[in-house]
């Protein structure tokens, strides 16, 4: 198997978990993960990516804390700006992964109340024994939020690997100022997501389905 054959396998083995076990990951493995990931390229080799990590008592904090002020209907204030809209295609995609997550669980989709609750599960962690939060400098703005993405798909790439369970996050990126607070993360740093991760649940419903990716030829546009 090539190098290539390999890499193509951990991306399409890699799936968002949204049941976990309860079993810590070992300090060892989260390191291993990180080291990989540490390796994605940066502009001006900045790697403005710093993550945070729970697990324990401070996972369970979060995920109670994440919980009550989801719950309680507070505003979102999110450092980066939310998508404006998703129109045509992106739409259509984000309503399928939603449908599909939905009829896994068994929720019908005109049940708002059931889907409500399903959404709760973002702040709950999906059941993860540990929460990276994700951050980059506020100074790099834009930019370094985008180096930080490869350090996402790193991340979770490094985790696929090693048989570790993943799901980003951009909902925990909602309440940017209390997650900050809460974890002691410095006010000039940007929240860009979470990842949620630990051993997976395979017999989860939630974990039974899997999105479709586009083609190369709706990529691609050569120019000869």
């Amino acid at each position: 198997m090539t190098a290539y054959d390999t890499l193509k396998d951990t991306l399409t083995s890699r799936y968002s978990c949204r049941g976990f076990r309860p079993d810590p990951v070992p300090d060892t493995v989260i390191t291993q993960i990180v080291d990989a990931a540490r390796h994605v390229p940066s502009w001006c080799n900045a790697q403005p990516w710093q993550v945070t990590i729970t697990k324990g008592p401070a996972t369970e904090a979060l995920r109670a804390y994440l919980t009550d002020i989801a719950t309680k209907g507070t505003p979102p204030e999110p450092d980066l700006e939310w998508p404006k809209k998703y129109s045509g295609e992106y739409g259509e995609r984000r309503r399928t992964c939603g449908f599909q997550l939905y009829d896994a669980v068994g929720i019908a989709k005109e049940d708002r109340a059931a889907r409500a609750q399903q959404m709760l599960q973002n702040y709950a962690l999906f059941g993860a024994p540990h929460a990276a939060i994700i951050h980059s400098p506020a100074e790099l703005g834009p930019y370094g939020a985008m180096d930080t993405g490869g350090f996402v798909t790193a991340f979770t790439l490094a985790a696929t690997a090693l048989g570790v369970a993943t799901i980003p996050q951009a909902a925990i990126a909602a309440y940017a100022p209390q997650v900050r607070e809460h974890l002691g993360i410095g006010q000039d740093r940007l929240i860009l997501c979470a990842i949620s991760f630990g051993y997976a649940d395979p017999d989860h419903p939630a974990n039974q389905f899997r999105t479709e990716r586009a083609p190369t030829v709706d990529i691609i546009d050569w120019k000869n």
